[in-house]
């Protein structure tokens, strides 16, 4: 089996260090590049075609969204993995909406990291489990109630609902049309309908979202 392709970028040498042997030591992955200069970072991307980006929030010469932003830009759609000290809901909320793979704090223990990048690679939706509290705040920016979740839900079509269940199990789109036997440009479609009628930003917030909904129609 193929070790996963991962770039590191963080400004912190101790950070890249000890990352970099924790992922290659114990986590059998391949580390291409570890990087603290955020302009070597597209040449990487393009050079390398890695799996995965891991990449640091706050960095002093550009903030990791940014970054990212700049990524997309250069039609680059490395997935991408937030590795940051930020707890913030803000922090978190955004990132979701730049359509990261994953939110994970630094304070996390090693085999927890490791294992999160590795679903990661394989398509899965990660998210530290300090943050769920705030992710499901997030959901609750507008009407969360089960009555309200009950309402959103009955807008989507059958095959909606299908992808809906397969999202909260955070499969990627290439997995669902697999599964569905439909190609992969048409679960994107049905994924930006998903988000379009439940009034979300990410398939995160969508899997989190069929979760709640789930938990509130057994009450």
């Amino acid at each position: 089996m193929t070790a996963p392709r991962l770039v590191l970028v963080d400004d912190h040498s101790l950070c890249r260090t000890g990352l970099t042997d924790l992922l290659r030591q114990r986590g059998g992955m391949d580390v291409l590049a570890a990087l603290a200069d955020p302009d070597e970072v597209i040449a990487v991307l393009r050079e390398q075609r890695p799996d995965l980006l891991v990449l640091d929030l706050r960095m002093p010469a550009v903030d990791g969204l940014t970054l990212l932003q700049r990524i997309r830009a250069e039609g680059l759609d490395t997935p991408v993995v937030i590795l940051t000290m930020s707890d913030s809901e803000a922090d978190l909320g955004a990132a979701l909406r730049a359509g990261v793979r994953g939110y994970l704090l630094k304070d996390m223990e090693p085999e927890d990291v490791i294992a999160a990048i590795g679903s990661a690679v394989r398509g899965k939706l990660v998210v530290a489990p300090a943050m769920t509290v705030k992710l499901a705040g997030l959901l609750q920016g507008g009407d969360g109630s089960p009555d309200a979740r009950r309402g959103a839900l009955a807008s989507l079509t059958e095959r909606e609902r299908q992808i809906l269940d397969h999202l909260a199990r955070g499969e990627s789109n290439k997995t669902i049309a697999r599964a569905l036997d439909i190609s992969h440009d048409t679960v994107k479609l049905h994924v930006r309908h998903i988000l379009a009628k439940l009034n979300l930003s990410s398939r995160v917030e969508a899997a989190v979202f069929a979760v709640e909904a789930r938990v509130a129609g057994s009450r």
